[in-house]
């Protein structure tokens, strides 16, 4: 029996010594949305985030997600539902906060080739065209990307200010991001998409 597949609110916070304010460290399958004045954090692969905010409030927030490995054209469809539902919990998330929709922009980032196993479906690059599609198809205005590369990365989202710093990780010295990623995605592969998410 597959588990239905969900985003899930991240709740790792801590505290952030660098930036001298609250943290909230999301891994791939989750979002975190705030109206604090604190940073959002996360380590992509092939996945992708999108930091979308009011940029009025400053109400924003980050999510982290990747769309399962698809063979034929209708199971890479099937497998749109995965990202759209990622995207749909972040923005309903950001709205049920105060948020309101005019107001929302993006910045994007992710989509790496960094999952080996997934190079002949190019999975990155599909996130990265998909987060792309999404936005543009609901009005959301995106004002900065780093997407595909070869590279993982390292995103910090201030949602008060906008702000975001990326730090590319050329250098790896463990594998615990890819084995995380490759994790998510088999998982992905199992489970089924949670009730239909409608926009608000």
């Amino acid at each position: 029996m597959s588990q239905a597949y969900e985003e899930e609110l991240s709740s790792n916070l801590y505290f952030d010594r660098t930036f001298n304010c609250e943290a909230a460290k999301i891994l791939p399958g989750e979002y975190y949305c705030t109206d604090k004045d604190m940073v959002i954090v996360t380590v992509l692969g092939s996945c992708v985030s999108a930091c979308i905010r009011d940029n009025i409030t400053g109400i924003g927030g980050m999510n982290h997600f990747m769309l399962p490995d698809g063979g034929d054209d209708s199971v890479v469809s099937e497998s749109m539902r995965y990202g759209a539902y990622a995207m749909e919990v972040l923005i309903n998330q950001l709205l049920k906060s105060g948020a309101r929709r005019q107001n929302l922009e993006a910045k994007i980032f992710g989509g790496g080739n960094v999952l080996r196993a997934f190079t002949t479906t190019n999975v990155g690059e599909r996130n990265a065209d998909f987060v792309r599609q999404f936005l543009r198809a609901e009005n959301i205005k995106v004002t900065g990307e780093d997407l595909n590369d070869i590279y993982p990365r390292k995103v910090y989202f201030f949602p008060k200010t906008g702000r975001v710093l990326v730090k590319k990780l050329k250098q790896m010295n463990n594998h615990t991001l890819v084995k995380r990623e490759q994790s998510y995605a088999s998982r992905l592969k199992t489970d089924a998409v949670a009730g239909d998410v409608e926009l608000f």
